[in-house]
């Protein structure tokens, strides 16, 4: 290959300032001949900036000119000085034969100054016509010098442009002219300040540079520009110097005033443009996370990418790295990307600048499609209907048990994440849910699969004194009658609905606590709605007349017969073997309202 710099002192100083602006560790361009086998790794493996070697990355490429001389042949004149003479020797330019053609190869080709070729324009294309010259870079480049080595006199006025997008759009690097107001609308020689770092200035410089023929103009991207020598942290100038496409345009010739003497027609043959080196310095853009660049599959060239990044210039994070932002790298910081955690149950992942925000700027990943049963940000717990296996861990394809809580005794399809205890409905107990626990008996419900075995009355409190047969003549009250009438209601003192607490035995007499929901009659003992005492006798209760259980709402129609009896025992409703308790429906409600309100008409007097 080329060469990076050709051997002209006045290209060296020009562009090795920039460079090392570019480059950012301050070492000669040619360092990396000693670089350690991987130089985007230090010897302990930790990732460090790396960026591949500066080159002249228009070596060997095709430049694209709008105007080439010898088609046809043509004459041609050269101007050579000595002394205060100028002497003219003309020849002939014909692309049919390569002794004395002039093609835009010369531009790239290696320039060798002792046997100069040199690409040729047709003579005398003078403003308001261009010539120009136009080089893609195959990708993007940081550009740090755009240098023309002359075979004719410098142009008067020139314009170096670059484009970012393959010469889709172009933004001017660089005028020359002696008239720049004119040529360019520019002020010569403007001051570079941080506001205008990405602006082209047009300077008169080129012309004081001798001699008339083989000069030499180049441009550097970072010159004068205040930000170059925090280039790392500065994303203008990044900006600046970035380029897949350089465009050289000749917009004036420089005569000297030749134009007017008599003999025209040799002036015009003596004046031409003519360049045998073109060089484009810099380096392939990678954003510090490669070290070289390599043609991909289809030829094109693209960064050999490291630190968890992809892309044509590393300039994004490759797949399931994006547990932080992509940064580009910097002498302190290498800016990696990251994996995101997800312990091995996903294969995609995606950035959340807010969760990223949240935990100090440290990580932002959110693992997407977690499998093997898991779920959450990092795949860290176990989906709904799954618990851990807390032998396994996290990572492990098995490290979440299904929960199996038993469809009728649990009461979800949840269990706990740590123990795998299911959720149980009352009175239902096991891991899954799928036993009665220690006093309760199974149902045939499924709402309430296992009720609690009775303990109390009826079952439990019937008097040992108390005989099957005896009862049978002892109440009243025959079963199944269970329709509730006027004439029923008319005949009782009291009809409330009341829902039984709890009940305990004292002497011959049962006392049950109740809630008295709502009071449709009220006898002399005037009844209240809230908690409250109810009475019957042991015998009563033995015989199941009335038949009464605990946590039950009943519908209770009665007679204030013993009624002084209750304010001895403590107050309260007193219940005998000839009141009626019938368990609660909610449409009797409606019907008891407007029993109350035909008892105020006097309806219960001829009931």
């Amino acid at each position: 290959m080329l060469r990076i710099l050709e051997p002209w002192v006045t290209l060296v100083a020009v562009s090795l300032m920039a460079e090392r602006a570019l480059c950012g560790y301050g070492m000669s361009v040619f360092a990396a001949q000693t670089s350690p086998p991987d130089p985007c790794y230090d010897e302990n493996g930790n990732p460090r900036r790396c960026i591949p070697d500066f080159v002249n990355s228009a070596f060997g490429k095709e430049v694209r000119v709008s105007s080439t001389c010898g088609m046809p042949a043509s004459r041609y004149c050269v101007v050579t000085e000595k002394g205060d003479e100028r002497n003219r020797n003309c020849y002939t330019c014909d692309a049919q034969d390569p002794k004395k053609s002039h093609p835009p190869a010369y531009l790239t080709d290696l320039n060798n100054p002792h046997n100069l070729t040199c690409w040729q324009s047709e003579n005398y294309v003078q403003y308001p016509q261009n010539v120009t010259l136009s080089l893609s870079l195959g990708k993007k480049f940081e550009v740090t010098y755009v240098s023309l080595q002359f075979c004719s006199p410098r142009p008067e006025s020139m314009a170096i442009y670059k484009s970012m997008d393959y010469g889709k759009s172009w933004v001017p690097f660089q005028f020359y002219s002696t008239q720049c107001k004119k040529m360019y609308n520019k002020a010569n020689k403007a001051t570079i300040t941080k506001q205008n770092e990405q602006e082209a200035v047009c300077t008169d410089s080129h012309t004081e540079m001798h001699p008339l023929s083989g000069g030499l103009i180049a441009f550097s991207t970072l010159d004068g520009r205040p930000s170059a020598h925090d280039f790392d942290n500065s994303p203008v100038l990044q900006d600046w110097v970035t380029a897949t496409d350089i465009k050289v345009t000749f917009n004036r010739l420089h005569t000297f005033g030749d134009e007017n003497e008599d003999d025209s027609e040799l002036a015009r043959d003596s004046y031409f443009y003519a360049v045998s080196d073109l060089q484009v310095g810099g380096r392939c853009k990678c954003n510090g996370h490669a070290s070289r660049c390599v043609k991909d599959r289809d030829g094109n060239l693209v960064c050999e990418c490291k630190h968890n990044t992809a892309g044509p210039e590393c300039d994004r994070c490759k797949p399931f790295h994006y547990d932080r932002p992509w940064q580009r790298a910097t002498a302190r910081e290498a800016n990696e990307c990251v994996a995101c955690n997800c312990n091995l149950h996903a294969r995609r992942c995606r950035f959340n600048m807010e969760l990223y925000k949240l935990s100090g700027r440290r990580s932002g990943g959110v693992c997407l499609n977690c499998r093997h049963n898991t779920a959450g940000r990092h795949c860290h717990y176990c989906k709904e209907g799954y618990y851990r296996d807390l032998a396994k861990n996290i990572s492990h394809r098995k490290a979440c048990k299904a929960c199996e809580c038993h469809p009728v005794g649990a009461a979800g399809k949840t269990c706990n994440q740590t123990t795998g205890q299911c959720p149980c409905k009352d009175g239902v107990t096991g891991i899954t849910c799928n036993r009665c626990a220690k006093g309760y008996q199974q149902s045939r419900s499924p709402i309430a699969p296992c009720i609690k075995i009775p303990t109390g009355p009826p079952s439990t409190s019937v008097s040992s004194t108390v005989e099957p047969s005896d009862c049978d003549t002892y109440c009243k009250v025959t079963k199944g009658k269970m329709k509730i009438n006027m004439k029923k209601y008319c005949k009782k003192d009291y009809a409330l609905q009341v829902h039984v607490l709890k009940g305990d035995k004292i002497g011959e007499w049962w006392k049950f606590i109740v809630n008295v929901i709502s009071v449709y009659k009220q006898g002399s003992s005037r009844i209240r709605r809230g908690d409250q005492p109810l009475w019957l006798r042991a015998k009563d209760v033995a015989c199941r007349c009335p038949k009464i259980k605990h946590g039950t709402k009943y519908l209770l129609l009665g007679s204030d017969e013993g009624g002084d009896g209750s304010l001895e025992r403590g107050g309260g409703v007193v219940a005998d073997k000839g009141s009626l308790l019938v368990q609660w429906k909610d449409t009797w409600a409606r019907r008891l309202r407007k029993f109350q309100q035909r008892e105020k008409k006097g309806k219960c007097k001829r009931a």
